[in-house]
């Protein structure tokens, strides 16, 4: 009432008033409307999916390392990081298409370090010098004696360029396929003995299988940069092909029809299939092998690894070869 207007809390102040507010802007209006769609967990700041990308992209940005650190096998197309004195320098030697030489600080140099130092300044590449932890954590904690080069990733050959390199040859056509093996070091090996005993290249699955890393490089002592490596998408269908191509297929595994002394097509263009040390050759691939042969043994030993049992049997047809 107008008698009561003046009581003590009878008006309300400007301060206290409830209820909408005029000129409130569409407040309401704006509260109503939807954010868009929720962004992807990779895209929220905070969010762990986020922070995992980050780091990813983090490790891809250093040369040598790979995308996981569970993973030793790089991504196609990545570069790959030699590391060792032995193999940095072969690499060299052979002229392996590098683009930078990674050298450890305060490195204790020898007649290996000069060379590699001396080659790299000849053909202009990048000499970087970097502290040894950068240099572990380049080339995955491998023992890299303060040395580490820098190459495109390996460029894989066809199994017909592998052919091609045997006609050339003037000799009968010697292959070793890896079926199964997935120890880079083995492939380094048998590529190694490929080159020691006249061999004309090396298969490889493109799955589930070793490739050409930096591990396989070193072991080879710079024969990679020599012996071809072929990828096969199929490596049953691979092998009938080299057998309608006229090569005889001859199957390593403990359990072979014949003992290796007593083979004889040696001196015939040959494909020797070596399987892994656990399981030996897969199903399909020994069906399709010619022959299955074994390599006696003496003792409580069962099988030899891949790397070794490739050069025994290298070494047998080398000294057949040599013998006609």
């Amino acid at each position: 009432m107008a008698g009561n207007s003046k009581r003590r809390g009878a008006i309300r102040k400007g301060a206290s008033k409830k209820g909408a507010t005029v000129g409130s802007g569409g407040q309401r209006r704006k509260a109503l409307e939807g954010r868009g769609p929720t962004p992807k967990a990779t895209e929220r700041t905070n969010h762990p999916a986020a922070r995992k990308a980050t780091a990813a992209s983090r490790r891809k940005s250093v040369p040598g390392r790979s995308p996981s650190s569970r993973s030793r096998r790089p991504s196609d197309g990545a570069p790959e990081l030699i590391a060792g004195r032995n193999a940095v320098l072969e690499a060299l030697r052979e002229n392996v298409p590098a683009k930078a030489l990674f050298v450890a600080s305060r490195i204790e140099g020898d007649d290996r370090v000069k060379e590699s130092l001396k080659i790299a300044a000849a053909r202009e590449l990048s000499l970087l010098e970097v502290s040894k932890t950068d240099l572990d954590r380049m080339t995955n904690g491998a023992v890299h004696q303060g040395l580490g080069l820098q190459v495109p990733a390996y460029s894989y050959a066809h199994s017909t360029d592998l052919l091609a390199a045997a006609e050339r040859s003037g000799t009968p056509a010697l292959l070793v396929a890896l079926d199964g093996v997935t120890d880079p070091r083995n492939l380094g090996a048998v590529v190694r003995s490929v080159a020691a005993f006249g061999g004309h290249g090396v298969i490889v699955p493109e799955r589930r299988a070793a490739g050409m890393t930096a591990a396989a490089w070193k072991v080879s002592a710079g024969a990679a940069a020599r012996i071809p490596v072929a990828r096969a998408t199929n490596l049953t269908r691979t092998l009938e092909e080299l057998q309608a191509a006229g090569c005889f297929v001859v199957g390593l595994d403990a359990d072979g029809d014949l003992d290796l002394p007593l083979f004889e097509a040696a001196t015939e263009p040959l494909v020797i299939v070596v399987g892994s040390e656990g399981k030996g050759l897969s199903r399909l691939v020994r069906q399709t092998c010619d022959v299955v042969v074994s390599i006696p043994m003496a003792g409580v030993m069962e099988s030899l690894n891949a790397g070794v049992a490739a050069g025994v049997a290298l070494y047998d047809v080398a000294r057949r070869r040599a013998a006609q």
